[in-house]
């Protein structure tokens, strides 16, 4: 873990953990700037602001800074827990604001000196911090009650936002005690509660989200109105590598609402008062492209031309023991190997941020994933100072890694645009659904193939995984830390640190390095196609050798009793073992298991399905056992997973990106469909108790959703699914 930087706002001091706190000068205090409240929010006159993570105001009102994004993984409600918990809070007052763009009070504690959210870390990275955040500033009321009622401060109680001496049978509110506890000096020791006294931790507390955003108040980019500001839609290259050779701009400015067409390096962009507008402006916009340098393979010869790298032994990523001997030895080998599409992220909320150039500086409003490199990409671009960059943080209407930039594309093609025009008007940028799924970043595609070695008495004694895809961190800030020896480590993250018990084994990676296709972390990230190639494989294996897929990985298992609690938990709510009710006449029915961590999180699921006559494939039950430590929020918990199943058999059933000559075929949900509400399966979610800190839980639960279901329609037919999505064909009786 990397220090914690939090730097006060008038004076400062070194905590116990690294955590710097500081007082705030009402006159000083930030506006509001979370959303729905961005950059016009009213602080109370009086505010008790004891450290950069919470304010109390004379109303009672206790407002929690989060530095990290809520894009409906829970987060606000998440990090508001963990710190009304240690201050006693009533939760009822508890609101929760974005936290401006600063690296130095705000960073990821897991990614060094930097803002931003991602790799489900905002909870596990947290944890610590917000607790003694909240600690202090309970030390800090207490401490005020007792000068003023002159009485010991051990003898005085917290509860639910009030403040009380039972033998002088004084009490009073934060609000009350706000002003007199901001004269306390801060507490360069606290003590933490222990977990046994947890009042709002563990529980199922209302979310902090959800109001406002069924009752239309939240504010997301889209709803970002400024005077003057123009809407900015861009017709983008139809291939990866074109480049604009001409355009005519003259029915695009014919079109009512429009004000300018300019030329950019991302493409062509219409502005307009208004984004149908634009729209219509951009369809009406002829543009010629220089096609010379574009990228025109599709996914079938890219395909092909993974599997002819496959033959070859790529960069070692792991090694133990001795395949080669194990495989030479082996009395039977088991092969399986695997094609994973390029997936789009396709979140409900198109791509889009708001930038504005005054005094100097540029301020921007964005359902912001990545506040450090957004800043400093700006700053760059227009020659400013980071510090100039402001950056209001709004709800996000989804995401799973597209809003984490890796090289701040959507925000700086904003930029250009406000460039081109010569920053004398606001900019909001609009990408359609259809921009992003042509024009985007997606999963990579990969191929795998894999062995595995048997020996005479029926052991799995040798294991040799190879891959091939492109490298997801190649040029992005976290290179020089996630690339090895010229290995990608998110690329082979599950494979490479397999948790079974192997005696021999081999991963190897190819990362081809001439394919221009942008890619990107997408939920889960590499463990959203090692998950399904090593958990489908090992039951093959199972199968092959006559044991009990679940009894096999517990035997593996031995050395990882997470992993082995979550998969028993699981397989003992399913049922495991027990007959599946018969379906109706020509239908198949099978149940499959997978287990795999990722995050830091254990998660094992058991599916259900049934597979008709013609091959059509229903998910009935997905059973899913969870250990992500402590569950701040058992409810959040359970969401993420079932959202998470959904989000996987999308992927599993439908999802593919594919390329025709290097022009990505799909555009909208008509040919990149979601699952929907009615194909979701019976989903129950079962959480392991510990008293380990918190995890991550926006992805763990991905990974082993797809491979269970195909293990589970292995049991039914006896087919293995290699290629994602499925093919229903493939399964007709």
């Amino acid at each position: 873990m990397t220090t914690i930087e939090n730097l006060s706002r008038r004076r400062f001091m070194q905590g116990g953990a690294g955590l710097t706190l500081g007082f705030c000068l009402p006159a000083l205090a930030a506006p509001a700037a979370g959303p729905g409240k961005a950059g016009a929010g009213v602080v109370a006159p009086i505010t008790f602001e004891p450290n950069a993570f919470l304010r109390i105001g004379p109303d009672n009102s206790v407002t929690v800074i989060s530095k990290h994004l809520e894009m409906g993984q829970g987060t606000y409600t998440g990090l508001a827990t963990i710190l009304a918990d240690e201050l006693d809070a009533n939760w009822k007052t508890v609101r929760v604001e974005g936290a401006p763009a600063d690296a130095s009070r705000y960073n990821n504690l897991f990614w060094g000196k930097a803002q931003g959210t991602g790799g489900s870390t905002a909870i596990a990275n947290s944890w610590e911090q917000l607790r003694r955040a909240g600690a202090a500033g309970r030390a800090m009321l207490v401490a005020a009650a007792a000068k003023q009622w002159n009485v010991p401060a051990a003898e005085i109680a917290v509860r639910d936002g009030v403040v009380s001496h039972a033998k002088s049978k004084r009490r009073a509110t934060f609000g009350q005690l706000a002003d007199a506890a901001a004269k306390e000096p801060v507490p360069t020791h606290v003590t933490l509660k222990d977990p046994k006294d947890f009042r709002l931790i563990g529980k199922q507390v209302k979310r902090k989200d959800s109001f406002d955003k069924t009752n239309g108040q939240a504010r997301f980019t889209q709803d970002v109105q400024l005077p003057g500001m123009l809407v900015a839609v861009v017709t983008h290259p139809p291939r990866f590598g074109a480049r604009v050779k001409s355009f005519d701009a003259g029915r695009a400015k014919a079109v009512k609402g429009v004000v300018d067409v300019v030329q950019i390096p991302q493409g062509v962009a219409v502005l307009a008062t208004d984004t149908w507008s634009a729209k219509k402006g951009r369809d009406a916009l002829a543009v010629s492209w220089d096609e010379s340098g574009a990228f025109k393979l599709g996914s079938e010869e890219l395909f092909a031309r993974y599997r002819e790298m496959a033959k070859k032994p790529g960069l070692v990523a792991h090694q133990n023991g001795d395949a080669e001997r194990a495989f030479g030895q082996a009395a039977k080998v088991v092969r399986a190997s695997y094609d994973f599409p390029y997936l789009a992220h396709a979140p409900m909320e198109p791509l889009n941020c708001v930038i504005h150039l005054h005094d100097g500086g540029c301020e921007v409003w964005n359902g912001e994933q990545s506040q450090t490199g957004d800043q400093y990409a700006l700053a760059r671009f227009f020659g400013i100072k980071p510090e100039r960059v402001t950056i209001h943080m709004l709800y996000a209407g989804g995401s799973f890694g597209r809003r984490a930039s890796k090289d701040s594309d959507y925000v700086l093609e904003a930029a250009h645009i406000v460039k081109a025009i010569g920053g004398r008007a606001p900019v909001k940028l609009v990408w359609m659904r259809e921009d992003d799924m042509r024009a985007g970043y997606y999963r990579p595609l990969f191929h795998h193939a894999l062995e595995a070695a048997i020996d005479g008495n029926g052991k799995l004694v040798g294991w040799r995984h190879r891959l091939v895809g492109q490298s997801i961190m190649a040029g992005s800030p976290f290179a020089a830390g996630m690339i090895k020896d010229g290995i990608d480590l998110v690329s082979v993250e599950g494979a490479a640190n397999l948790p079974y018990a192997i005696p021999n084994m081999t991963v190897d990676l190819h990362t081809p390095e001439d394919i221009p296709v942008p890619v990107l972390w997408w939920r889960s990230v590499g463990s959203s196609h090692t998950a399904y190639s090593t958990e489908t494989f090992v039951d093959q294996v199972a199968t092959a050798i006559g044991r009990d897929p679940v009894a096999f990985r517990v035997e593996l298992l031995a050395g990882h009793p997470r992993h082995a609690g979550v998969l028993l938990l699981a397989a003992e709510k399913a049922g495991w073992g027990t007959p599946l009710k018969p379906g109706k006449a020509g239908e198949r029915r099978g149940r499959g298991v997978a287990v795999h961590e990722s995050f830091n999180s254990y998660v094992a699921e058991v599916a259900e399905v049934t597979v008709a006559r013609d091959g059509a494939i229903r998910v009935d039950r997905m059973v899913c056992a969870v250990d992500c430590g402590i569950a701040v929020n058992p409810d959040v918990v359970r969401a993420q997973v079932e959202g998470a199943v959904g989000f996987a058999l999308s992927a599993a059933l439908r999802g593919e990106i594919t390329l025709d000559a290097g022009r990505v075929v799909q555009g909208n949900f008509d040919t990149y469909p979601p699952l929907r509400i009615a194909e979701m399966p019976v989903v129950e979610v079962h959480i392991v108790p510990s008293g380990a800190a918190p995890t991550g839980i926006g992805e763990p639960g991905v990974p082993p959703a797809a491979p269970a279901v195909a293990n589970a329609i292995a049991a039914a037919t006896g087919k293995r699914l290699t290629r994602m999505p499925f093919n229903p064909a493939e399964l007709a009786a």
